[in-house]
């Protein structure tokens, strides 16, 4: 038996039946306080039979470093609306492409097929400059490999990335019927608190926080945090649960807090369906079709925004907090819909500044939401009218676009932080860290085998979350990690003080314009840390 085994920077993607690198020396460089990654990889050139293959870090030279397995997912198809030359995978699929990445390290080694093995290296930030190795030990079957990597440590010390809140819709929703617990429950914050630290431990730092169930995708199960009860005319609000959310996602390394939306999605229409209780047996306390500047739900509205004001001073979150009217209102009912009710919440509550995913810019140019949110189609027009905006992704665009799905090829992912800090935009926004949902049903569907909610092609494959749900936690993803670490690389740029507008990042145009090579990222980061 032959073993073909070699190293990978972090930025390729290696399918079962990709043919074997010969990369036997690789070094990368590093700030203190970052974290980078490898792969290495190992293939059975021949014979007929399976054999056991596993690894082990076995010198990290004053590093830490995290050794995890490759799986792979079925992609059926490609993404539409993409040229080839802008695919992962061609080739490759239909078949499967490699995502989650596993804590267990055994596995069978087919003949003739890659498995690869991903290495985060984390540098502290007291780490000595200069050259450490990393060395991962193969074994397949009989045969022994080491593969040595060396992380050139420099002498600059990465900063926290500074005035860019990062946001992927959390489902709280999604844990409790992935792992059968009931909401608020003990068994639900024990499970919650490990996604939480996921969330954090991928530079993301502001949380979607279900103070009312969500009106995202559909009539979702009821993850409602206030418990709200009739008393005589009006309502009482017990803040028990809103505050235990808060304190864990603090403890876990969030900051920032993304309030539900106050109106339903796509249209601004009715008022949100609000349950009595925490809606454990959803008991409304008004018809779906309530209308969204109705008197009843100004009333209710009107008890409800001075308490959460309160709250938030008491626990210091004004700063730190982010507030919604409607997502992705679009056309001219939606617009006349949303300038009333956001001139509701703004005589109700005239301290709360809203943000919203919207990308018609009319909306930023009439200042009709405090912070905008348009897509990256439309952001750098955005920039271009001077209108500061976050920026947000979701299925499309797709093609040259900046994207982050199962067959977009990794150095675009890793360009995101990149893109970001070029066009100063204030913000990220995605909708899918954690759906496992067929789309807009409470159904809940394998995210081991179906990777777009079951609405391929309008829903992309590799969209609809970036962790997968593990028996006891989060399982992260190659593409997580990828776009972990461009939010690393915009953390980098700021520390070195990189301009926006300077001749380093003059490539990058457009968000369907930049550099799409892993070569460039890797000779750039070079010069950011010579």
């Amino acid at each position: 038996m032959h073993v073909d085994s070699w190293l990978s920077t972090a930025l390729r993607r290696w399918f079962p039946r990709s043919e074997p690198g010969n990369t036997r020396a690789l070094r990368l460089v590093a700030a203190r306080g970052e974290q980078v990654s490898f792969q290495a990889c190992a293939r059975v050139a021949d014979g007929t039979r399976a054999c056991p293959a596993s690894a082990e870090v076995i010198e990290m030279d004053g590093l830490e470093a995290q050794l995890r397995r490759v799986g792979y997912v079925p992609l059926p198809h490609h993404n539409t609306d993409t040229p080839e030359e802008e695919l992962d995978g061609v080739g490759h699929v239909p078949g499967y492409v490699p995502d989650p990445l596993f804590e267990e390290l055994p596995t069978t080694l087919a003949p003739r097929e890659v498995q690869t093995y991903w290495v985060t290296v984390r540098v502290p930030r007291g780490a000595e400059p200069g050259p450490h190795r990393v060395t991962v030990a193969l074994r397949v079957g009989d045969e022994a490999r080491r593969l040595t990597a060396t992380v050139q440590v420099s002498e600059v010390a990465r900063q926290p990335r500074r005035d860019f809140p990062a946001t992927h819709w959390f489902y709280a929703d999604a844990l409790c019927d992935w792992y059968g617990v009931t909401p608020w429950s003990r068994a639900f914050w024990a499970i919650c608190r490990r996604y939480f630290l996921n969330f954090a431990d991928h530079g993301l730092d502001t949380i979607l926080t279900p103070l009312l169930t969500p009106p995202l995708d559909g009539v979702k199960r009821p993850t409602q945090l206030l418990r709200v009860s009739r008393e005589g005319d009006g309502y009482r609000f017990d803040w028990t649960d809103v505050d235990r959310w808060v304190k864990q996602a603090q403890a876990c390394g969030i900051r920032g807090f993304e309030w539900s939306h106050f109106f339903t999605q796509w249209g601004v229409k009715h008022a949100l369906r609000v349950y009595e209780g925490q809606g454990l047996d959803e008991r409304l306390l008004w018809k779906p079709t309530t209308g969204a500047t109705s008197a009843t739900y100004r009333r209710f509205l009107s008890q409800l925004l001075p308490e959460l004001k309160a709250f938030l001073a008491r626990r210091r979150l004004m700063e730190r907090s982010f507030f919604h009217v409607s997502d992705e209102p679009h056309g001219e009912e939606h617009l006349a819909n949303y300038v009333a009710a956001r001139a509701l919440l703004k005589e109700l509550a005239p301290w709360m500044p809203t943000m919203d995913a919207l990308s018609e810019i009319e909306y930023g140019r009439r200042g009709l939401t405090d912070m905008p949110i348009p897509s990256i189609a439309v952001t750098r027009q955005y920039h271009d009218e001077g209108l500061p905006s976050w920026t947000y992704f979701c299925c499309g665009p797709r093609g040259a676009y900046l994207n982050r799905l199962l067959d977009t090829p990794l150095p675009k992912i890793r360009a995101a932080g990149w893109l970001f800090h070029r066009f100063q935009r204030l913000g990220f926004l995605h909708w899918g860290y954690n759906y496992w949902y067929k789309s807009q049903t409470r159904r809940l569907i394998d995210p081991f085998t179906a990777t777009d909610g079951g609405a391929w092609p309008g829903w992309a494959f590799g969209d609809t979350f970036l962790v997968y749900p593990g028996p006891e936690g989060p399982i992260d993803s190659i593409r997580g990690q990828v776009f972990t670490e461009s939010l690393q690389d915009m953390a980098l740029l700021q520390t070195v003080g990189v301009e926006a507008n300077g001749r380093l990042l003059s490539a990058f145009r457009d968000f369907d314009d930049f550099p799409k090579t892993e070569e460039w990222y890797l000779r750039a980061r070079g010069k950011l840390l010579a």
